[in-house]
């Protein structure tokens, strides 16, 4: 019996674990105490990692639609039919008659980082779509418009506060997002025990705001408003300090001037939030040491995302909490690019251009995924005549999944990428199944950008692949399809030619640190091992804390990471502004006019009917979206899709088993989950299930298949700045059946 290191690849918290291995097999998994970020940390996910790797339900070899069913084929079959097929769609429309959805977990995998942009590059579409327009895309907008970049993650520095609001977000069931942090539960108890407070702003009483010091539950959706009036007391009562940014924030008084119609008496109603709690909620914001207010997927998918999400960074920056220890900071990954000196940049803007049915604009380069279906069942020029799926499931995650459902049956060729036979899936003439994540190498691309501290990992694989490619070789055969280069050429000319091209780069840079050098020079320094290795070698060099190609000797490079298996600890945050900023001005425009427009419409919806029930979504700890129900280890006890409701709603509603749900897009039946953790007017059902579809490979979901909550939504509703789908906060009637 052996044992290997690996960074779990399931969530955000990215926590080091520990792998038994006999006879080929992962048999167990724990903590790794002596990893530098987790410390031993594990959760109910992480330790079914040996039930995921061995998952008799994994594909192992490629599926090949033949005569209408999906069959086993070899590799080089499998290969060939990708050529031909969608060679052929590419010949008779163009590459941006191709669709692609990226699913969520391309953001825990090397090959989603590095090779799924050299599809889309290839293909030249503009018809992409994610998980991120179903997530945290409104924080993307809220951050490039404040600071010219939509990268420029801000998170709470929580080992250091004094006093942490945590709005829309239920981290000890979670473990965090958009703020990685390995134990966030234990990192909020250290809190409380150092003489800290913490606030939990959600309609639900989750596990979360049981710890909490103070509960607020606002209806849902309201967050914008309740956000916009603590701002209005921290200007009314004089309470704004910006500290040591000052110098580098402007568009104060525009702030001061929107917040003035939302004082806590005037949102009061709206938000079901006594205005007496929100003004000392601002008080004690601003009378803290230091604070942090940190908002999550309850503020983004809802109406107003983009403005709540641009609120929480406004409170930050009033406060003086901003690029600061205890307060929010902006992490440095070190496979970033090295910070360059302060300078203006372009900013950030969206709707360069606009989906071709609906008219919503371009975001990040992506269309809302609530737009898929139509895309595809729509006749006219520009109408997506193949699809690509890249390790997602929109048929369960984005709205109306009985409409994608048949859309994706209608599209000329569709390609997935993905070890399951699922709910999406089942639609695809090919199926390339990456391999298991024993096999397969981790390295946080994206999460590493997002840590509460500082700090660099890696994991190679730590079983040998069982005679299949690995998922970088996979997207990069696909990819040569697309360059026109074949599907049998070397796969180790899609990473040389990246690297040559970013070296290139490089040395043209005057603020590189490997400016007017040789780039031959430069990539023989490289490592011999896979091309996703070299990459990040490259990468590593070339970061902020790299060794610049041999200009700083004690720099990082990944021969020093391999050398170092429980990671290398970078230290705590450090300030970084005007560093980060790269808007027009140079400086932090706390007032974008986007967002200033926008105001308008969250004041005219306080007049809303606050009538009838709302809709919200929830997290289960032994869960993450629709992927991880196929796990004998993950299923059962809490993990149910049940319909929370508090007793006497339930109670007026003569419901005792059974409830309907009717929403603008449909209806379900659902059992219920009479609970008083759930606000009165708000009932709740999980994101992810309904397993229920014909043609699928996951056997124990689909032998309690819950139901499609997204099932309920039209798809109709999104954030207008950030094209997100709304799914909390949808009004729905409730009544019990038969």
């Amino acid at each position: 019996m052996d044992t290997a290191l690996r960074i779990c690849p399931f969530c955000e918290a990215t926590c080091g674990l520990t792998l038994t291995i006999d006879d080929g097999r992962i048999t167990g998994a724990r903590g790794d105490h002596d990893d530098v970020f987790s410390a031993g940390f594990i959760c109910p996910k992480g330790a079914s990692f040996g039930e995921l790797d061995n998952d008799p339900d994994r594909l192992t070899r490629p599926l090949v639609r033949r005569d209408g069913v999906l069959t086993e084929a070899t590799w080089d079959e499998a290969y060939a039919v990708v050529a031909e097929r969608l060679g052929a769609v590419i010949a008779a429309h163009g590459g941006a008659a191709v669709g692609v959805y990226l699913g969520n977990p391309n953001a825990h995998t090397v090959a989603g980082a590095l090779y799924a942009p050299l599809i889309l590059k290839g293909l030249g579409t503009r018809q992409v779509f994610s998980a991120s327009t179903l997530d945290q895309m409104p924080k993307h907008v809220a951050l490039g418009l404040m600071y010219g970049s939509p990268i420029a993650f801000t998170v709470p520095d929580l080992d250091r506060t004094d006093y942490l609001v945590i709005i829309g977000a239920n981290p000890l069931v979670s473990n965090g997002s958009v703020t990685t942090a390995a134990d966030f539960p234990g990192k909020l108890r250290a809190l409380k025990k150092r003489g800290g407070k913490l606030v939990v702003i959600d309609p639900a009483r989750t596990q979360t705001a049981k710890l909490a010091d103070r509960h607020l539950a606002p209806r849902p959706g309201t967050d914008a408003a309740l956000l916009l009036a603590v701002v209005h007391v921290l200007f009314d009562e004089d309470l704004v300090d910006l500290g040591g940014i000052a110098e580098h924030v402007v568009g104060i008084e525009q702030v001061r001037a929107l917040a003035a119609d939302f004082a806590p008496e005037a949102v009061e109603q709206a938000c079901g939030v006594g205005a007496d709690e929100i003004r000392e909620l601002a008080r004690e914001l601003a009378a803290a040491p230091t604070a942090a207010v940190y908002g999550r997927i309850g503020t983004s998918t809802v109406e107003f995302g983009t403005i709540g999400s641009w609120l929480v960074d406004v409170i930050n920056v009033l406060t003086g909490n901003l690029d600061r220890p205890g307060g929010v900071m902006f992490p440095l990954g070190a496979a970033a690019a090295a910070p360059r000196p302060p300078k203006p940049g372009r900013g950030f803007r969206t709707g360069r251009w606009a989906s071709r049915v609906s008219g919503y604009p371009e975001v990040l380069s992506e269309l809302p995924a609530a737009a898929l279906a139509e895309e595809i069942d729509t006749a006219g020029d520009g109408q997506i005549k193949a699809m690509i799926t890249i390790a997602g499931n929109p048929v369960l995650s984005a709205p109306d999944g009985d409409r994608l459902d048949k859309a994706l049956a209608s599209v000329e060729f569709m390609l997935s990428v993905d070890p399951y036979l699922n709910e999406t899936t089942r639609h695809a003439d090919v199926i390339l199944p990456p391999p298991p994540p024993a096999q397969s190498p981790h390295f946080d691309f994206a999460l590493n950008n997002l840590a509460v501290r500082n700090n660099v990992r890696y994991s190679p694989p730590v079983l040998p692949l069982a005679d299949r490619p690995d998922e970088a070789e996979i997207l990069s055969r696909v990819a040569l399809v697309l360059y026109g280069i074949g599907v049998q050429a070397d796969p180790v000319l899609v990473d040389a030619q990246v690297i040559a091209m970013t070296l290139t780069k490089e040395v043209s840079d005057p603020d590189s640190p490997v400016a007017g050098r040789d780039v031959d020079e430069l990539t023989a320094m490289l490592g011999t091992g896979p091309g996703y290795e070299r990459r990040l070698d490259m990468m590593l060099r070339l970061g902020p804390y790299g060794d610049g190609f041999g200009t700083r000797p004690d720099g990082l490079t990944l021969e020093k990471l391999k050398a170092n298996p429980h990671g290398i600890d970078l230290g705590p945050l450090r300030p970084r502004i005007p560093e980060v900023l790269r808007t027009p001005s140079g400086r932090i425009e706390l007032a974008p006019e986007p967002v200033v427009a926008d105001v308008a419409r969250l004041r005219d919806a306080l007049s809303r009917s606050a009538g009838g029930f709302l809709l919200i979504g929830r997290r289960h700890l032994r869960s993450n979206n629709s992927w991880m129900h196929n796990l004998p280890a993950l299923s059962g006890g809490s993990n149910r899709c049940t319909l929370q409701i508090h007793p006497d709603d339930a109670a007026d509603l003569g419901l005792t088993d059974i409830a309907i749900i009717k929403g603008p897009g449909g209806e379900l039946l659902a059992p219920i989950e009479v609970t008083d953790v759930m606000r009165r007017g708000v009932v709740s059902l999980p994101h992810g299930w309904g397993h229920n579809r014909g043609g699928t490979g996951q056997r124990l979901a689909s032998s309690h298949p819950g139901v499609n909550v997204n099932q309920l939504n039209d798809g109709t509703h999104l954030d207008r700045l950030s094209g997100t789908a709304v799914l909390n906060g949808i009004p729905v009637e409730i009544s019990a059946a038969g």
